[in-house]
């Protein structure tokens, strides 16, 4: 693999991955923060959706934090794994999805950004996945925790990137059928 090969998406070897976006979790952010993440987390689920990217949703000890917020209810709607590890790839149901699905690259969204999202960009790093951290769809609720958390992702070896950066490189073409939908969404931010 060239060094410029790990920053280009596939549309058909990714997966869309929301960590752990859960009502009970919400209140804890600044609102200006979350209600940006969420956005950005909705238009990639949106997308994802139109470009035929399957997406997997995980949910931290569900019975305690509550479900995925409504708000993305349409990412809910394909797999919901449930998990106690902090890193999703700690979880078996996890990984044995990411091998049902065969494809190689992950964009990640989720909270929070400097735990569950960080030990799970390392945990799909080291299992070899090229991974994608977008960066306005994760959030902490300390600007710290999330400089360090970006920072540390891209060191290990993650590309960071944006919604749009995502979703355009994913259409790679105005020619591409889904193209008037994807800039609809993303027009709408």
């Amino acid at each position: 693999m060239s060094g410029i090969d790990k920053f280009q998406i596939d549309r058909h070897q990714a997966v869309l991955l929301v960590v752990d976006v859960q009502q009970k979790l919400v209140p804890a952010f600044p609102e200006s923060v979350y209600s940006k993440t969420l956005q950005s987390i909705d238009i990639l689920v949106k997308g994802a959706k139109e470009l035929k990217i399957p997406t997997a949703v995980t949910e931290q000890y569900p019975k305690g934090l509550g479900n995925t917020v409504p708000e993305l209810a349409d990412a809910s709607s394909d797999t919901v794994i449930e998990k106690m590890s902090f890193g999703c790839c700690g979880e078996l149901t996890f990984m044995e999805r990411l091998h049902q699905l065969g494809r190689s690259e992950i964009i990640v969204t989720g909270v929070e950004a400097h735990v569950c999202v960080y030990q799970t960009v390392l945990g799909l790093l080291d299992a070899g996945y090229r991974v994608h951290l977008v960066r306005d769809a994760i959030c902490s609720r300390h600007k710290q925790d999330f400089l360090n958390a970006v920072e540390l992702a891209r060191s290990a070896g993650a590309v960071v990137s944006t919604a749009e950066t995502v979703l355009f490189q994913l259409l790679q073409t105005a020619a591409a059928p889904e193209f008037k939908a994807i800039s609809k969404l993303i027009r709408s931010r």
